[in-house]
């Protein structure tokens, strides 16, 4: 059977393929390759210019030749190295030969071809190719999907921040807010923990089988070999910073100086952490829309032809939102799973964590379209003020709360008690509480305050902390 999009296996390529077309070249086998082409050319150059009598620098066109190589590597490149992988059954050896293979016409670099994974481990490939890969899935699709999703709910916080609403602290009423505040709230926990994502040092190892350079330094045993790994590593990849091809190459990533023969792994717990925070926010936000809609707070902008239901025309449903809380979930379910299972190895490696991180993609996958869900969602709201102010002005009991506040600020005996008495459980109207309020022992001015309250006008400071969002 031929891979398409109805016998694919996996939903993210199959009924969403089309929406993670950026993500794909990042983070599928394809991107692995072609990062572990990458790093093989960048330690190659970089070696060339050791410094070492026995490989002298590489001219200006042997240079530009490796930089095309890097990045132009092909999908038909990433198939000619599978093909050699079935000789050699060792992806990462698959590769080296691949590189050498294309040293052919080229005398200077078939001369050095020696130097190609010169005192490598696979892992010292694997672990620099996989930070190059979140790198660029994190800062290319998953930052700006959720930089999306929260330029969005600042817009509407801000265009919200005076628009009244009834709260429901355990599904009760409550005193009220606006929806913008509400959506406020959002905006600042997703800044907070979109900073987390951003912040993540992506670390990478080039030291050898066991993390000491055991091979590195019997060839040149007085080699600065950890000075020059770092400099590989932190050095910016080509491209970055104004780099060019005459440039000594670099990954651009954070050197990790301890490491067994795999790099630990624990930014990568501290980074798929922090993505299940920022969907576990998004998993809040996408209910509480969700029962929004459910009361008619918010209604949805229709799509021609669309059908919510096959037997009840009448239905439109929340469906965005329900397909970003389920992706969010399975997002989750994965990200916990590598973050718990990643920074653990028997010895100094065993080879769990090589199937289990070939996962990344996927995990990152879920998110990404939850969050292209949740903007979806986001963007067909409509408000519906009138069921907000129906909702309101079903609801005088909430002033309960600001009568018994400023009767206890003018002493009055069992302010909050007198208040419980004739409200809790009870349907309470406008004319009672105004009647209460005539009542109280306290000065005329604050009768008169009170009387002009509503529940549509207790919302203290609720707009103004929804517009300050919208300075940030």
């Amino acid at each position: 059977m031929d891979l398409t999009p109805l016998s694919a296996l996996s939903p993210l390529d199959g009924r969403y393929a089309a929406k993670l077309a950026a993500l794909r070249p990042q983070m599928s086998e394809l991107g692995y390759m072609r990062r572990r082409v990458q790093v093989e050319l960048t330690w190659f150059v970089a070696l060339s210019d050791a410094g070492f009598s026995e490989f002298k620098p590489l001219s200006a066109s042997a240079r530009t030749y490796l930089a095309g190589l890097m990045q132009g590597f092909s999908e038909a490149d990433a198939q000619a190295i599978k093909t050699i992988e079935k000789t050699t059954n060792h992806d990462v050896k698959a590769v080296e030969y691949w590189i050498k293979g294309k040293f052919d016409g080229h005398p200077e670099l078939l001369a050095a071809s020696e130097f190609v994974h010169f005192a490598c481990t696979s892992e010292d490939i694997n672990n620099t190719s996989h930070a190059l890969q979140l790198k660029s899935g994190r800062d290319e699709v998953l930052l700006p999907a959720i930089d999306t999703v929260i330029a969005r709910l600042r817009e509407l916080a801000v265009s919200y921040a005076e628009v009244p609403m009834l709260s429901r602290t355990h599904g009760q009423t409550a005193s009220p807010t606006t929806v913008g505040k509400e959506l406020a709230n959002v905006v600042v926990r997703m800044e907070a923990a979109r900073g987390k994502i951003a912040e993540v040092p992506l670390r990478a190892k080039m030291n050898g089988a066991v993390g000491n350079y055991n091979a590195h330094l019997s060839a040149w045993p007085d080699f600065d070999w950890e000075a020059f790994a770092r400099r590989v590593v932190e050095s910016p990849e080509l491209g970055e910073e104004g780099t060019t091809a005459a440039d000594a190459f670099g990954l651009g990533l954070t050197f990790q100086p301890y490491s067994i023969q795999i790099e630990p792994h624990d930014y990568m717990a501290e980074l798929f952490d922090a993505v299940a925070r920022a969907n576990t926010i998004s998993i809040d936000l996408s209910r509480d829309i969700w029962g929004y809609i459910s009361l008619g707070y918010f209604k949805q902008r229709l799509k021609a032809g669309e059908i919510g239901s096959s037997t009840m025309p009448h239905k439109v449903n929340p469906i965005d939102f329900e397909n970003a809380e389920g992706n969010f979930g399975l997002a989750n379910a994965l990200l916990r799973h590598l973050s718990e299972k990643l920074p653990i190895s028997r010895w100094q490696r065993d080879l769990t964590d090589s199937t289990v991180l070939r996962n990344m993609g996927v995990a990152l996958g879920y998110a990404v379209l939850a969050y292209q869900s949740l903007l979806t969602g986001l963007s067909k709201l409509e408000l519906n003020e009138a069921a907000l102010a129906a909702d309101l002005d079903a609801s005088w009991e909430v002033l309960a709360e600001p009568i018994q506040t400023v009767m206890r600020r003018f002493g009055v005996a069992g302010a909050y008690e007198k208040l419980k008495e004739v409200t809790r459980g009870q349907t309470v109207t406008r004319e009672a509480l105004h009647g209460l309020i005539r009542s109280l022992e306290i000065p005329e001015a604050e009768k008169e305050r009170l009387l002009a309250l509503t529940p549509g006008t207790y919302v203290g400071k609720a707009a103004e902390l929804a517009k300050r969002v919208g300075a940030a």
